[in-house]
């Protein structure tokens, strides 16, 4: 193990162990997908363990599939473990998001855009706010994500969203509403899960086809964290701050400094494509949150 995996590992047991403290009162998930979530479509190409404990999705020429949370939610953080599709998965898409499914919605994106064998998997995220999105960015992976599961996390509160990838944060997109910068923090959203056919843009730009040949395509879930508000039909209850809602707690309002030395090593190291680096998509009129700090 190098240097870097023993920080990261010693980062999680960290936040594992300060999380335990302060958050089991919130707690919202049982641990079994049977009770809560419940299948979008495609219940032959879902495959849950006799406990519950697992679920598996398979893409095949006939369909994908989806599942989404039972609940509504309004802050918190959801963790997910998960193993990719392995082998040449060129084309493949699994979507893992939080979505207020509304015409001007909210939207917290993790994309797995499947690759070519010898190429790197690519993790690219996005963010609606109010309906407006074209706020990508992308990264590729330190890891095989198809060898083993890998955990993936959001927390969402008043102050940011940070997606973590094994308890790395890799991306953060602040509230700065009071700027003018749209930021979800009014509709609540639901946890969706989902493997589909993205051949038309995810590889290559849409180059690089599914080989159906190489199918079934099957990513796998396990051992989720549903640490959240749950949607009672008033925000205040999500929003005020108390023991329960730790994820409003000044502690957790910006990365700390470990955090951002990890956070600005995923920048320099791994990202790709950053929506506020392309003068060209904007036409020089990059949103106004490129220009603004990220912690």
């Amino acid at each position: 193990m190098n240097d870097y995996h023993k920080l990261v590992f010693f980062i999680g047991v960290l936040t594992l162990i300060s999380l335990v403290q302060v958050s089991d009162a919130s707690v919202v998930s049982t641990g079994d997908f049977n009770k809560d979530f419940f299948v979008m479509w495609s219940p032959s190409h879902v495959n849950t363990s006799a406990d519950g404990h697992e679920r598996s999705l398979k893409l095949d020429e006939e369909s994908g599939a989806g599942f989404a949370s039972n609940q509504l939610f309004l802050f918190g953080q959801i963790d997910m473990q998960i193993k990719l599709v392995t082998g040449h998965s060129a084309g493949t898409v699994v979507a893992y998001y939080l979505t207020s499914d509304q015409p001007n919605r909210d939207e917290v994106d993790f994309e797995f855009l499947g690759n070519v064998i010898g190429q790197p998997y690519i993790l690219q995220t996005n963010v609606f706010a109010d309906g407006f999105d074209n706020r990508e960015e992308r990264i590729d992976l330190w890891f095989d994500p198809t060898e083993d599961f890998h955990t993936y996390s959001i927390l969402w509160n008043l102050h940011q969203i940070v997606f973590m990838v094994d308890w790395v944060p890799i991306r953060v997109y602040r509230n700065h509403a009071d700027k003018g910068v749209a930021f979800p923090r009014w509709q609540p959203m639901s946890i969706k899960i989902s493997l589909w056919n993205g051949d038309s843009w995810a590889t290559g730009g849409g180059k690089d086809k599914i080989d159906w040949t190489k199918g079934p395509f099957i990513a796998s879930f396990r051992n989720y964290k549903l640490d959240a508000c749950i949607w009672r039909g008033n925000a205040r209850f999500c929003r005020a701050d108390s023991s329960t809602n730790w994820w409003n707690k000044e502690r957790f309002s910006s990365l700390t400094s470990t955090q951002r030395r990890l956070f600005e090593w995923v920048r320099k190291q791994h990202l790709i494509y950053d929506y506020c680096q392309d003068n060209k998509r904007f036409q020089n009129n990059l949103p106004k949150e490129c220009f603004l700090p990220k912690y």
